[in-house]
């Protein structure tokens, strides 16, 4: 690929343009994205409104009130603690690609190779859970508005459909407007999680205790006969109600996805990154205490597989009813657009370094910065992503939804835990960024590595008793296909690389001839210049 000359004096860079090009690209996305802009992708992304709604039912059914009360700051405490880890990287490599370039830097080709893969399946994955969580909604609303309309499982497809490809639709022409979306959706997500708060505080006329809200459990996952006290209990049910606190807060990658577009990006990313955690983790907590107080109706919200809907519906007048769903719905759709936002510049970046398969086309961008074909690609494979949804589970436990979640969350951790591994590994030798944890980084890299390989054993488990080969009552509506989409892609990939890319792929791709950084030689310090 021929190189694009640097500069002259007659064209000047900007700090952040002249950052691009020493990591070895033209800025060819618009940087017109403020700091609160970039933070306000990623808290879109993890979107309390749309997790906490749709997954509430995985936390109830494995580990009950205790899997939330106390699991939620467990967990969120962690995955800071990755946020911080990852925050450092974006400060010292603020690109498009972000993830993988950092992999490929730090390490081989190879590393940047397998992290690229991981985060896009990841990104794909979290954007059709997304969607299709508020299509679930949706049809919720709709039901509840219209005497007509039914609610059926084909009807929420259907929804889902329209829904991604308004998104895509959005992302394509609403170019001069998405940086001004992201900073509304922020506003809908606090003042929307806060109207449903207090809903819930004021309108139901009785409550749960604080004994039943912190130490409640409940075990209606079928495994372990139901017990909560046992070793199943705590060591596979219990964990696999954390994949509520671990799929939304996530998707937080997107600081580092748009930091081309972002302006001082450097710190504003770092900033934004672990700043879109911290307040998704307090906003959640409140907001799902709220949840277990006002689910009196025990009863009602087992039968309808713990899902949210069913405290709102049980608690709440009618007109209440409609309005906390509703809520939720416009605050899901805000969420899927910031995530089609995030997969499409992950993918366009990827294909830049020619690692998808018909990159010329989708590393394309419009006269406006905006990649398009990208932006099509990337939501017609989450539509296919999710086509098991389709086929109804006999037990009532949306598995295909909860499988795409663990796609989701298995890519994107796995992907994020590369980069912190490399960072880990190089030591002394890294040149951090503005924002950078200085010694602290040891720890808290090796706690971030060790959870993040914990979580991903766990999610690729089967989720209920009939998704077991072998189990009496077997059926593959059951299982948790996580294991097979994530494992057959990375063999996939994997075939892929050993039989061909490694011979072409060099990693990231320089379009520019400013030089590039070099790390610091063994033994200097990380703040001395090299």
């Amino acid at each position: 690929m021929a190189t694009t000359p640097a500069p002259t004096a007659e064209q000047p860079m900007d700090d952040d343009a002249r950052r691009l090009a020493e990591l070895g690209y033209k800025q060819e996305l618009h940087r017109k994205w403020s700091g609160f802009s970039n933070f306000a992708i990623s808290f879109s992304i993890i979107s309390i409104l749309a997790g906490c709604f749709t997954t509430f039912g995985q936390a109830w059914n494995n580990g009950g009130p205790v899997a939330i009360s106390w699991g939620w700051p467990l967990i969120s405490l962690f995955i800071l603690i990755i946020g911080f880890c990852m925050a450092e990287l974006v400060s010292a490599y603020p690109t498009a690609g972000g993830i993988y370039w950092w992999a490929a830097t730090m390490g081989r080709p190879v590393h940047g190779w397998f992290t690229g893969w991981l985060n896009l399946i990841g990104l794909v994955a979290v954007t059709a859970s997304v969607d299709y969580g508020c299509a679930t909604f949706l049809n919720l609303t709709l039901s509840a508005l219209f005497d007509g309309w039914a609610g059926t499982l084909h009807q929420t497809f259907g929804l889902f459909v329209v829904i991604l490809a308004l998104h895509g639709l959005i992302n394509i022409f609403g170019h001069r407007i998405i940086d001004v979306l992201q900073n509304v959706s922020v506003w809908w997500h606090v003042a929307g999680a806060a109207a449903v708060v207090a809903i819930l505080l004021l309108v139901p006329d009785d409550h749960q205790s604080f004994r039943f809200v912190f130490t409640e459990r409940f075990n209606n996952s079928g495994f372990g006969d139901g017990d909560t006290g046992g070793l199943t209990f705590w060591f596979y049910v219990l964990p696999l109600g954390f994949l509520l606190t671990q799929y939304t807060i996530t998707g937080f990658d997107a600081c580092a996805h748009v930091s081309e577009e972002t302006r001082d990006a450097s710190q504003a990313a770092a900033k934004g990154l672990w700043r879109s955690i911290f307040y998704s983790a307090v906003g959640g907590w409140i907001l799902l205490l709220a949840f277990l107080f006002a689910a009196t109706d025990v009863d009602a919200i087992n039968s309808a597989g713990g899902f949210s809907g069913a405290i709102f519906e049980t608690a709440l007048t009618p007109f209440f009813f409609k309005a906390v769903i509703i809520i939720s719905t416009i605050g899901q759709f805000f969420c899927g657009m910031s995530c089609v936002t995030s997969m499409s510049r992950m993918a366009y970046a990827f294909s830049r370094d020619r690692a998808v398969p018909g990159w010329r086309l989708w590393s394309r961008v419009d006269r406006n910065g905006t990649p398009v074909n990208a932006i099509i690609a990337a939501t017609v494979a989450g539509l296919l992503l999710t086509l098991p949804a389709l086929y109804k589970n006999s037990a009532g436990i949306p598995v295909a939804f909860y499988a795409v979640v663990s796609v989701a969350v298995i890519g994107l951790y796995l992907s994020f835990l590369i980069p912190i591994f490399l960072r880990l590994r190089m030591g002394n030798r890294f040149v951090p960024g503005p924002w950078t944890l200085g010694p602290k980084y040891k720890l808290l890299g090796w706690i971030a590595v060790i959870e993040i390989a914990v979580i991903s054993i766990y999610f690729v488990l089967p989720i209920v008793p009939a998704g077991v080969p072998g189990n009496a009552d077997f059926s593959w509506s059951a299982v948790n296909y996580a294991p097979i989409a994530v494992g057959g892609l990375l063999l996939l990939v994997a075939v892929w690389w050993y039989a061909s890319a490694r011979k072409w792929f060099t990693g990231p791709r320089r379009t520019v001839d400013l030089p590039a950084p070099r790390p610091a030689p063994d033994g200097a310090r990380a703040d001395e210049p090299a």
